[in-house]
């Protein structure tokens, strides 16, 4: 703990990059349509309610514990208590599993601002099976990922204020300006009031009781709660920093871009008699077939729409890759630059094994889904909802409510009115709104084994948590020699299938994987024992 804690330059350095933060591809693709598709502005009106209630509270609370402890998220639970730094941990988990398959995505996005000059927009007809192809290739994906990824150590490397913060002033409002050169330019087609009124017309008949559910889940995880981004870049905060305005101003930011790209994308949509849908399908098939209709001008709309795209996936990978890297300097002392590089390393191997999971690994499976899956549905199911009620329960109930009232008044000196509803809400309401959230998350899961894998990791690190010895890298070994374990088995099992001829190609990459893994838990094992010696 011997490096200086470093800190944002400017308020809205901070804002902006809490903000970039928030603002992911979620806004972009699941929001609008997800809107849409729930009763319009009915839905809207129910998620601002949750957003502004819920994903407002749990940020604010988010900041608190970072500024107060002056620590990343592991370090911030386990100075309160040791029994609850398993919270902190899944939350780093949850970040490095997200950078497992985020950076692939965000590799997508910034080919296609490529590819719009090199004959995407050629043929509309076959941009559909041509992003097929591509996600399906073995190599380029790959180089685009890399690509994608080195942005992100070039701005972490360089530290917070002179990195993340100054990139964020550059990075947000191009995005800001490049939806709303899109939105523009989308109101103007002709039958674009269809796509508004998909938007923001109340349809009351469409609200039920998974209408409040979704709402109350896309207000959760828009705003990346739940994963130790927020306790980190608080840790970073000044102490004169007006805490909940200023979650206030990230909340309204992050809401704002939603609602933007819904009106750049959908008014278009309707305007060209195409379904509206969500997801990849909706920003690298259906959008490019959009713009490919508009002639020449379509090509710049589209280079727009993409870089847009790049930049909400960088802003968010940003502080997915801080996480991590603030785990490893506040927890192992390590220097930035050391903890970035080795981080990155590891999150290109994972990157590597998602890409190749939707093409020449299909066959590939980690408890049913492919790797590319594994990271996305153990995250978005079960590690996040269940790190956000876990850190609400933490707040209302171990941290001193004095202790909160003192952070989040700046010791006094400012007013916040609102304190005791805020408590009231952080202790009692949010938990179990939260609950219901991670309950019908995991739920959802069609693989049975893979959610029993997601929970059993919660529970191990829970009963991992708080010992005698200290907390080191060893959950990574367990988990890497479990899976290790896994994967061989599934070698194991294809040898024993095979009546014939081995089919290496089918073998091959479940031995990899293998090999991959026992390597991630041999070095973890090693750095832990290089430590405790030392």
């Amino acid at each position: 703990m011997n490096q200086p804690r470093e800190k944002w330059g400017s308020q809205m350095g901070f804002i902006l990059a809490a903000a970039g933060s928030a603002v992911g591809l979620g806004n972009i693709w699941r929001f609008p349509y997800t809107a849409g598709a729930n009763g319009g502005s009915t839905f809207i009106i129910i998620y601002l309610f949750f957003v502004f209630v819920i994903g407002l509270s749990v940020m604010t609370a988010e900041f608190a514990v970072g500024r107060r402890t002056n620590l990343a998220a592991v370090g911030a639970f386990q100075s309160y208590s040791p029994r609850w730094t398993f919270v902190g941990i899944l939350g780093v988990l949850s970040a490095f599993f997200i950078m497992g398959f985020y950076p692939v995505v965000g590799g997508w996005a910034l080919a296609y601002v490529f590819k719009t000059f090199t004959g995407l927009m050629a043929s509309p007809d076959t941009i559909g099976s041509s992003f097929g192809d591509f996600i399906g290739n073995a190599y380029v994906p790959l180089l685009w990922m890399i690509a994608f990824l080195a942005l992100n150590v070039a701005i972490v490397a360089k530290g917070i204020s002179a990195g993340i913060e100054k990139a964020s002033k550059i990075l947000m409002p191009t995005l800001f300006i490049l939806l709303v050169f899109i939105a523009v330019r989308s109101l103007t087609l002709p039958n674009a009031s269809k796509g508004i009124e998909f938007l923001f017309k109340p349809d009351f008949s469409m609200v039920t009781g998974e209408t409040f559910l979704a709402a109350l889940g896309q207000a959760f995880f828009s705003l990346s709660l739940g994963m130790g981004c927020m306790i980190t870049y608080g840790s970073y905060l000044k102490k004169d920093e007006k805490l909940p305005s200023n979650a206030l101003i990230v909340t309204t930011m992050d809401t704002a871009v939603a609602l933007l790209a819904g009106i750049a994308i959908f008014p278009a949509l309707f305007s060209f008699g195409i379904e509206p849908t969500a997801g990849p399908g909706l920003v690298f098939v259906v959008v490019p077939s959009i713009f490919a209709q508009m002639g020449s001008i379509g090509y710049v709309f589209s280079a727009a729409f993409f870089i847009a795209l790049t930049v909400a996936a960088l802003t968010s990978s940003v502080s997915l890759l801080e996480v991590v890297v603030s785990y490893l300097i506040d927890q192992k002392n390590m220097k930035r630059k050391q903890a970035v590089y080795l981080t990155s390393a590891i999150m290109v191997v994972t990157g590597i094994l998602s890409s190749l999971s939707l093409g020449m690994m299909s066959g590939v499976h980690l408890f049913g889904v492919g790797v590319f899956d594994f990271f996305d549905i153990l995250t978005d199911k079960i590690f996040l909802a269940i790190g956000g009620m876990l850190l609400a329960i933490f707040v209302g109930w171990v941290v001193k409510k004095e202790d909160l009232y003192d952070e989040l008044t700046n010791q006094g000196t400012v007013k916040f009115k609102l304190f005791e509803v805020w408590y009231v809400c952080i202790k009692y309401l949010i938990p179990l709104a939260v609950a219901i959230v991670a309950y019908f998350g995991i739920i959802s899961i069609t693989q049975t084994s893979l959610m029993i894998f997601g929970l059993f990791i919660v529970v191990a690190l829970g009963a991992y948590s708080g010992q005698k010895f200290t907390f080191d890298l060893s959950p990574v070994s367990i988990i890497a020699f479990f899976l290790a374990g896994y994967t061989g088995l599934q070698a194991l099992s294809i040898f024993g299938k095979q009546d014939e001829v081995m089919n290496f190609t089918i073998v091959t990459p479940y031995l990899l994987m293998t090999l991959v893994l026992v390597v991630i838990g041999s070095t973890a094992v090693i750095v832990k024992g290089l430590k405790e010696k030392a």
